[in-house]
């Protein structure tokens, strides 16, 4: 329950931050979140679902109501907040922003930190390693041959490391490296330990101190993903003293299911695990002990034996080329169901793999015994550890995909995505990949049933007016316990903003929509000084801006021809300057954009936001549904789309004294019987329809 204590404390914070700012107004919707955040963690509905859903309008101030709903009571019960967001600029908000204010504010004693994830931070002995004058070991350890210009980009990175100009982040990179040449040099789970005392004060170390000191811990979805994977309180504190606060919720189930999936090639396999019976060896000759000669010939064994499999299943793929001949280079396997001659060679790789790696952690714990002994030279143990953890991640993740590809579905649920993409290249190889298609069983067993209690959050977690699809998604029910609070914007949507639906001759699937989409957004722009258009593909986009850069002579500004931020800050200047300014973007603009006040008057979108199932996912989804009888357009597809619309309409009306009209260029709004629904769904803005 929540006590009498814990509410005053909260409604005299309150009063304070209401006193410490000038603009501030009291809202009832605001008031009411804390209230029922509060009464949902404390238990006092069901203490044992202490689970709360609640979609927040802009407007209202949720990250206020979530800290103020959650602190003083994880305080007061001795447990610990976890804020998970989506986005870095929402974290850097926090970090700099929210949590300092209300840390002065409401005069609680309380730490807090931003939590990154391994792979966030530089791992020296690899740095040290990959720039080496050991030529045999450097080269092992790249995963292809460096050029010079790369090896002399990582030796200017430890060189402001030691000299105290780099903090060993990715984030505060002088100058950003490309993915591959980053991971490569990434901490990582298996080869960064902290026997070794080179690696006791490295970047991530000297950053995990910190954690376990913090009341509250600030972090994005992968790596509560990464934590829950572990089983729980490996990276983060124990789910069952932890309060999360999950905000920008609508991405959970896209972030869960990416994380559940694995992929590993075929022939690019069997290279690397050359690689693994050199270090096999190696480890063999440098540990004294006899205890390594069995796993070390057992791993021998498995490794000859996965590279027979691996190249059986390549020979298969070869003699099936035509099915891979589309666009995607892709191969699908219907009902996630693998042919005959493939299950019986996932299903020995699943066994094998699984055996290799038990194997090869059995050596790795010899191997940390002879260097606690001091059986094995510091520069030797560092070399080893290094080359062994980046070897066993990869054992690992072959054992993961091999394993899901083998597994049985249930068949009460939803099966596995299972596909193959063909690589060209140096050699013609394949890349196996499969995915949960539903994720909802799996967040119901790693946090729903563990937590303390969890918050999700976000403006947009309805569609059609109801969480019917978002709770499918995310494995809740609206009769399991769990709360679910939708309060609107505090807006005059009505006085501030028109929606406007001009008459159009073309409807999206027609040849002349792109002719007619240029025509009209030139009519629209006419006048006006900020304007947003935003289209639901690059190829649209891009014609529309061919067929009118010409005629319009100054301001157009393109999404993928310079950084969002720079988009974003040119266009203010031109506003700022009095100019008249457009942008240009695809639907990554249709969130997170914040344009208030005169930089966004004038919202134009092209076509509606429905999602072509062109991912192996999707389309695995909608085969499911069409099999247990119901429609995939309807069940997915609208509902997605809803949500998307009612994002993409945000982007207009920041502020409470925002203004400026919205256009939708789409008449299947008018003409199709699921136009209705979708255009109810949005904020009850002045309509205008031709």
């Amino acid at each position: 329950m929540l006590s009498a204590d814990v509410k005053t404390q909260i409604r005299s914070i309150y009063k304070g931050i209401a006193a410490a700012l000038p603009d501030f107004r009291s809202r009832r919707e605001q008031n009411y979140i804390v209230a029922e955040i509060s009464k949902t963690l404390a238990g006092e509905y069901d203490k044992h679902r202490r689970i709360i859903v609640v979609e927040a309008g802009t407007g209202i101030g949720k990250s206020l109501a979530y800290i103020l709903g959650s602190i003083p009571l994880a305080l007061a019960s001795k447990k610990k907040v976890c804020i998970a967001t989506a986005t870095v600029a929402l974290q850097e908000q926090l970090l700099h922003k929210d949590l300092p204010f209300f840390l002065q504010q409401s005069e609680l004693d309380f730490t807090f930190g931003l939590v990154k994830g391994r792979q966030r931070y530089v791992c020296l002995s690899k740095l040290e390693m990959l720039i080496g004058s050991d030529n045999g070991t450097q080269m092992a350890m790249w995963q292809t041959k460096p050029d010079n210009s790369q090896v002399k980009q990582l030796q200017a990175l430890l060189k402001q490391y030691h000299e105290g100009q780099w903090n060993g982040e990715r984030d505060t990179l002088p100058e950003q490296l490309p993915d591959h040449l980053w991971q490569q040099i990434a901490c990582d789970k298996h080869s960064c330990h902290r026997q070794l005392a080179s690696h006791r004060n490295c970047p991530f170390h000297k950053a995990r101190e910190d954690i376990d000191n913090w009341d509250v811990l600030i972090a994005n979805h992968s790596l509560l993903f990464a934590d829950l994977e572990l089983g729980g309180g490996v990276i983060l504190p124990d789910p069952e003293e932890l309060y999360y606060i999950i905000d920008e919720a609508h991405h959970l189930p896209t972030v869960a299911r990416d994380f559940s999936s694995a992929q590993s090639t075929l022939r690019g396999a069997i290279d690397w695990l050359e690689k693994i019976d050199k270090t096999c060896s190696k480890l063999q000759n440098q540990i004294k002990s006899n205890h390594i000669i069995g796993p070390a010939q057992a791993m021998q064994d498995h490794i000859t034996d996965l590279s027979g499999q691996l190249t059986q299943i390549a020979h298969y793929c070869d003699g099936q080329l035509p099915r891979f001949d589309n666009p995607e280079s892709r191969l699908r396997f219907e009902h996630g169901k693998l042919p005959d001659a493939l299950l019986s060679q996932a299903e020995n790789l699943s066994t094998v793999s699984n055996t290799a790696v038990k194997q090869f952690n059995k050596m790795l714990v010899l191997l940390s015994e002879a260097i606690k002994d001091g059986e094995i030279p510091k520069h030797q143990a560092e070399q080893l550890l290094t080359e062994t953890g980046f070897m066993l991640q990869r054992l690992e993740n072959l054992q993961k995909l091999w394993k899901m590809m083998a597994r049985t579905d249930n068949p009460k649920g939803a099966p596995m995505a299972r596909w193959a993409e063909l690589l060209t290249g140096k050699q013609t190889d394949y890349l196996f990949s499969a995915s949960p298609i539903e994720v909802g069983f799996m967040l119901e067993k790693l946090l729903w049933d563990k937590a303390a209690g969890v918050v999700l959050c976000s403006a947009t977690l309805r569609a059609l007016n109801n969480f019917n699809h978002f709770t499918h998604q995310v494995g809740l029910s609206v009769n399991d316990g769990s709360r679910f609070l939708a309060m609107d914007s505090p807006f005059d949507f009505e006085q501030n903003a028109t929606l406007f639906l001009p008459q159009m001759d073309n409807e999206p699937t027609d040849e002349k929509f792109t002719d007619e989409l240029a025509e009209q957004i030139l009519a629209l722009i006419d006048g006006e000084m900020a304007t947003l258009v935003l289209f639901a593909s690059y190829w649209q986009m891009e014609k529309v801006a061919g067929l009118l850069e010409s005629k319009i002579k100054t301001g157009l500004l393109i999404q993928g021809t310079a950084s969002r931020q720079e988009i974003l800050s040119a266009h203010k200047k031109r506003c700022d300057n009095q100019e008249p300014s457009i942008i240009f973007g695809t639907g990554s603009f249709s969130e997170g954009l914040d344009l208030p006040g005169d930089y966004l008057t004038n919202l134009i979108i092209t076509k509606l936001p429905f999602a072509v199932p062109t991912s192996p996912v999707e389309q695995a989804h909608a085969e499911y549904i069409k099999i247990k009888g119901g429609n995939p357009f309807l069940q997915l597809t609208i509902p997605d789309a809803s949500r998307k619309l009612i994002q993409s309409c945000g982007r207009l009306l920041r502020k409470e004294q925002d203004y400026g009209r919205i256009t939708i260029l789409d008449r299947r709004l008018i003409s199709k019987r699921y136009g209705k629904s979708l255009l109810d769904a949005l904020p009850p803005f002045r309509r205008v329809i031709e």
